[in-house]
């Protein structure tokens, strides 16, 4: 661009540089802070960690969002608390319909670490959900607390092998596939799945079924063996008063159950509660929204979730996938 004169030159540096500077509060702080959701006089403090959503590594978020999936989330956030001395104790609140199976199994151990080498006392509040693969990170928990109208359960395995080939055929789209072996596009969703796929993916499936069983057996503490919770766990729901009477929880109440009961894990009178967020003008409370996990400008509709559920296996309650 060429300038006539440098004093128009000027003008538009001029206006350039006192042009106003915005910024927009949804978009949060460059840097996580701590903020304080209850005051106390003590100096010790309860951290909240919150498991919502679909969990994964791989899951989009939000084009605003500050931070990435759910998995990298809780870890950056155990590893910050097991830094503070002053940090005794954790509530971790559920609100998940569960997700991958390693996601989930990741969390699960990550919090098992962080008990192992700190000490700290993790304990379970589910919200309106805490199903499935939410359930499974739960049951690394010291306590698992139910609101009254929590759903929980869904203790299983599902596989999700899509299947395009009656549309490809009304369009006249034919797919040649080219392989080394007779099972190497297994679960192809170019083709009907055959019975010998089925029967292998089956096995995978109560593998890792068994593996989920283990995990709530050991984390339920004796409460429940594995021949109890086969009984109970075939994927269907339970309302928390059935899951109390199941022996899958340890209460039911709400958020002041649950800091009564980590105080008294902690061996503490008091604490403040505080939590890690990127909105600090947002979460204001223990109840507010802080949008750590998502953008409000993304979708979630149905059609928008399930194309990021890849074929796979998930510790997952399949309808609840719409938040």
């Amino acid at each position: 661009m060429k300038f006539k004169s440098l004093s128009a030159f000027a003008l538009i540096l001029s206006f350039v540089s006192c042009a106003p500077h915005f910024h927009l509060d949804f978009l949060g702080k460059d840097t996580i802070e701590e903020i304080v959701l209850i005051p106390s006089a003590a100096k010790e403090k309860i951290l909240i960690i919150d498991v919502t959503g679909i969990i994964g590594a791989n899951l989009k978020t939000g084009i605003f969002t500050r931070e990435g999936d759910s998995l990298s989330r809780i870890y950056f956030r155990l590893q910050k608390a097991s830094q503070d001395n002053l940090i005794k104790g954790i509530v971790l609140r559920i609100d998940t319909p569960g997700g991958e199976v390693t996601a989930c199994d990741i969390i699960h151990h990550e919090i098992l670490n962080f008990k192992k080498k700190t000490g700290i006392p993790v304990l379970a509040l589910m919200m309106g959900l805490g199903t499935s693969g939410g359930y499974y990170v739960a049951s690394a928990c010291d306590l698992i607390i139910a609101h009254p109208s929590t759903i929980t359960g869904s203790i299983g395995v599902i596989s999700i092998f899509p299947n395009f080939s009656l549309l490809l055929a009304k369009i006249g789209v034919s797919i040649n596939v080219i392989k080394s072996g007779e099972m190497k596009d297994s679960g192809s969703a170019f083709r009907e799945i055959t019975e010998e796929e089925k029967f292998i993916f089956q096995g995978v499936i109560d593998s890792l079924y068994r593996k989920f069983l283990e995990a709530v057996e050991r984390g339920r503490k004796g409460s429940l063996n594995l021949e109890e919770l086969g009984k109970i766990a075939d994927g269907r729901i339970y309302t928390a008063e059935q899951a109390l009477q199941l022996k899958l929880i340890d209460r039911i109440g709400y958020f002041d159950t649950a800091l009564e009961e980590i105080l008294k894990l902690s061996s503490l009178k008091k604490a403040k509660v505080i939590a890690y967020t990127y909105y600090p003008k947002l979460k204001t409370n223990i109840y507010a929204s802080s949008l750590e996990n998502n953008s409000f400008l993304e979708d979630k509709n149905l059609e928008t979730i399930l194309p990021s559920l890849e074929s796979g296996f998930y510790y997952l309650w399949l309808p609840q996938i719409r938040r």
